[in-house]
C-alpha cells in the first residue's frame, strides 16, 4: 500500500492547501482531546470526527451508562456548537421532534415552533424506542439538512449531525431501524465499556461535572464548514475508487448476504476516506483510508444472512477482495 500511496500522491493534480495550516493545527488538536475521552479507541474518536467533516451522521450501539452523551456533550463544547439532546419513547411525536405551527391569536397567523432538532449537534438516545413514524421524521433532517412542516420546508442549522444512540440488548417496546434509515448514517461505532484506569478515574471524580475538564472551542466554526467544504477537492484515484467498488460489489454477489452496500453507502464512505486523509495531513485518497474507515461505515449497510454477524461478513469481503 505504500507504493500505491506514492502513486496516487504523483497522480494528483497540483492544487493549493485545501486547509490552512492553522485549521490543520486545531483538527490535530482536537483529535487529540477527543482520543482522551475514549482511551484506547482511537478508532473511535477518529470515525467521529470523520463523520462530522464528511456531514454524516453516527450511530452508536452500545448499553447504556458507558459516558455516550457526555462522549458527545464534549464533542460540541470542544466544536463551540450548539447541543440538544432527544430521548426516544414510543409516545413521541414527529412534531416533538421538528417543531409544530401554532396560531397566535393576537398577529391573526400561524407561527412555527421550533422542535429539538434545530440544533448544529443532536444526540438522538434510544432512537429505536420511538415509532416508525417518528423515526422517519429524522429522514428529510439527515438526508437533506431541512424539514417539512405544513408543506413549508424548514432549513436547519449548518453544521447539523446527529448522533444516534440504540441499545443492542432490549427488544420490548423497541422497533429496529429499517434499512432505510440506517443507511442515513454515515457510520455506526460501540464505546464499549472504559479502560481499567479510565474508569477508575470516572469513579474517582464521579461526582465532579465531566465537562468541567473538556476544552472548549478548539475549532472555529467558520473553520469547521470551510473544511466539510474542502473535502470536494481531495483527490480520489481511480485506483481507490475502483477498490471501493470491488468491495461494494462483492458484498452484493455474496452468499452470506442478503442484501449488499447501496450506492448511497458507497458515497459515504469514499466522503469519510477524504475526511480521514484530510486529518492525516493529505488532499488524496490512499487505500489505507478506506480499509481503515471500512468497518464502521459498512457494516450496518448490509443484512447478513441468519448466523453471521455484520462486522464479521464485512471482514470475511476484505480478505477476499484484492485493495493492491
Amino acid at each position: 500500500m505504500v507504493v500505491q500511496a506514492q502513486m496516487i500522491q504523483k497522480e494528483r493534480p497540483t492544487q493549493e492547501n485545501l486547509i490552512s495550516s492553522h485549521v490543520f493545527d486545531s483538527l490535530k488538536l482536537l483529535r487529540k482531546q477527543m482520543e482522551l475521552l475514549v482511551p484506547e479507541k482511537p478508532l473511535v474518536s477518529c470515525v467521529s470526527l470523520c463523520a462530522i467533516l464528511a456531514q454524516g451522521h453516527v450511530l452508536l450501539e452500545d448499553v447504556p451508562g458507558i459516558g455516550k452523551t457526555t462522549f458527545i456533550k464534549s464533542i460540541a463544547k470542544m466544536l463551540g456548537l450548539d447541543f440538544k439532546r432527544i430521548q426516544f419513547t414510543n409516545d413521541v411525536l414527529p412534531s416533538d421532534v421538528i417543531g409544530v405551527e401554532v396560531f397566535n391569536q393576537e398577529k391573526n397567523k400561524f407561527e412555527f415552533h421550533k422542535g429539538p432538532i434545530f440544533t448544529q449537534i443532536v444526540l438522538a438516545d434510544e432512537l429505536n424506542r420511538a415509532s416508525p413514524r417518528t423515526q422517519s421524521a429524522l429522514l428529510e433532517a439527515m438526508g437533506e439538512g431541512s424539514v417539512t412542516v405544513e408543506g413549508k420546508s424548514q432549513m436547519l442549522p449548518r453544521p447539523f449531525v446527529v448522533f444516534a444512540t440504540q441499545n443492542p440488548n432490549e427488544s420490548i417496546g423497541t422497533y429496529p431501524l429499517p434499512e432505510s434509515q440506517l443507511d442515513r448514517f454515515a457510520a455506526k461505532i460501540k464505546l464499549d465499556y472504559p479502560a481499567k484506569a479510565k474508569e477508575i478515574e470516572i469513579l474517582r471524580v464521579a461526582t465532579l461535572d465531566p465537562l468541567a475538564s473538556v476544552p472548549e472551542r478548539l475549532l472555529e466554526i467558520d473553520d469547521l464548514v470551510k473544511t466539510q467544504a474542502a473535502l470536494d477537492g481531495v483527490f480520489v484515484a481511480d485506483r481507490v475508487l475502483s477498490i471501493a467498488k470491488r468491495v461494494i460489489d462483492a458484498s452484493r454477489h455474496a452468499e452470506s448476504i442478503k442484501l449488499g452496500i447501496s450506492t448511497r453507502g458507497g458515497v459515504s464512505w469514499i466522503r469519510m476516506a477524504k475526511a480521514r486523509s484530510l486529518i492525516e495531513g493529505r488532499d488524496y485518497v490512499i487505500p489505507d483510508d478506506l480499509m481503515n474507515l471500512a468497518n464502521s461505515c459498512l457494516a450496518h449497510r448490509i443484512i447478513p444472512r441468519a448466523g453471521l454477524d455484520s462486522s464479521e461478513a464485512i471482514k470475511n469481503i476484505l480478505s477476499q477482495v484484492d485493495v493492491d
